[in-house]
């Protein structure tokens, strides 16, 4: 069962996600005492692929109160755990198509911090209003339905 700690409120609304993975984070012992307590923002956050490695760029977690001289920079880059074949794959994709690697949450898996990452091609402004009209519709019949069955 996975603890979700974070989501990417954004991710879904202007990327349409085509495939999703896991991948495990390095992490300090202040950084996942502050995950544990709630202190992290994946919302600007995006993975690239530098010199066979991926990283994950704008997270942010919070410095841990007691931490003192342990605490890492809040905004540090910090490398994602993937098998060397998960690599090739997504630098393939990037450089094939024009999709990017968006984390969509962040969430223990047993004692060890997840991060699901999605790849996502970016949303038109009119792709944007057409999920918005789907989900109004979708809501308005979720009322009626509630009302008819009262």
């Amino acid at each position: 069962m996975n603890k979700i700690i974070a989501k990417n409120p954004t991710a879904r609304h202007n990327y349409t996600i085509t495939e999703t993975f896991e991948a495990g984070i390095v992490l300090s012992g202040t950084e996942i005492k502050s995950i544990r307590n709630g202190k992290v923002n994946i919302k600007d956050t995006y993975v690239m692929i530098k010199n066979g490695e991926a990283y994950i760029y704008g997270m942010h977690i919070s410095p841990y109160e007691q931490g003192n001289i342990f605490n890492k920079d809040p905004m540090r880059d910090r490398k994602l755990l993937l098998h060397k074949r998960e690599i090739f794959k997504l630098f393939g994709m990037i450089k094939q198509k024009s999709v990017s690697l968006i984390p969509l949450s962040l969430y223990f898996s047993g004692s060890k911090v997840k991060v699901e990452v999605g790849i996502g091609k970016g949303k038109k402004l009119y792709d944007k209003r057409e999920d918005m009209a789907k989900k109004d519709a979708q809501m308005k019949i979720e009322r009626a339905k509630k009302q008819y069955l009262k």
